[in-house]
């Protein structure tokens, strides 16, 4: 009996140590739906060279990031200038998404057309303004004709000993809650969100829960943090068609945390690829 133990413990390690985990992770294909912001040639550099080594064919990229950048129109264009040079000298890999202050409404506008009329394929709005803000209303109902996503950093706080801290995360106050999409997500349902990077450190549980019935809502698993389960909840709570792969410049952990998953293969090559495929192909860009 004892033999017996020891020799399945024996085959389970000789299985470990042939399993080839990278073999695994590159027979997916992959778009990075958030291969966090591009702020100059060196950073891309240093993007491609991951994407290559695990496999990853398209990485979205956008600006800004920090809490005070992209305020005035002036602002925001010279970074979709700096994603578009990217596009442009990484053709085929680096996929732009334009970025607004909907306070500037007009401005906005006229930006979302030049930037998607040279290869964009979504929008990435940081903290300008939160996502429920009616001054935002006007652009949604725009953008909604271009059949795209609209991409927003997003956060909850982790609540302690059950008591949920009121989002004291000191941002800016404009940072957009789940309850904010929510609330977009049900005003504009021909719209389709992107809640940016659940494993980027906040309530990814609260946030999927908040969203498992609006289908118009999707979530990245971007970020560093690789909490046991993220994936296969997110998976189980939304759906296998609404998770979509993300890195948020993690790319490590952004790869492992699908592979080591318990999704089936068929869900591992939705949440890589199939997902954003999909979303792309609403707006006729899709990737073939």
């Amino acid at each position: 009996m004892l033999g017996n133990r020891f020799a399945g413990l024996m085959s389970d390690k000789v299985a470990a140590a042939r399993y080839d985990v990278m073999k695994e992770a590159l027979k997916y294909r992959k778009i990075d739906a958030y291969a966090h912001a591009y702020t100059q040639d060196a950073q891309a550099k240093v993007q491609l060279a991951y994407a290559d080594d695990l496999g990853i064919e398209k990485l979205i990229i956008s600006v800004p990031i920090a809490k005070k950048m992209g305020e005035t129109p002036a602002e925001f264009k010279a970074y979709n200038n700096q994603v578009l040079q990217a596009m442009k000298r990484y053709p085929g890999r680096l996929i732009g998404q334009v970025t607004i202050n909907p306070v500037y409404q007009k401005e906005s506008l006229e930006e979302i057309r030049r930037c998607t009329d040279q290869g964009m394929i979504g929008m990435k709005l940081y903290n300008q303004v939160r996502i429920n803000n009616p001054v935002f209303y006007p652009v949604i109902e725009n953008f909604i004709d271009y059949n795209m996503i609209i991409h927003v950093h997003g956060e909850s706080q982790l609540g302690v000993g059950g008591y949920r801290m009121k989002y004291d995360v000191k941002t800016t106050p404009e940072i957009s809650l789940p309850e904010d999409f929510a609330d977009m997500a049900k005003r504009y349902p021909e719209a389709m969100f992107q809640y940016a990077h659940i494993g980027g450190g906040s309530d990814w549980e609260y946030a999927c829960k908040a969203f498992k019935n609006l289908p118009n809502i999707y979530v990245d698993t971007g970020g560093s943090n690789n909490e046991e389960h993220m994936i296969d909840f997110a998976v189980k709570t939304l759906g296998e068609d609404r998770v979509l792969f993300g890195c948020d410049g993690a790319y490590l952990q952004g790869l492992g945390k699908i592979i080591s998953s318990g999704l089936s293969e068929n869900q591992k090559q939705k949440v890589f690829f199939g997902n954003y495929n999909n979303i792309l192909r609403k707006s006729g860009r899709n990737i073939r």
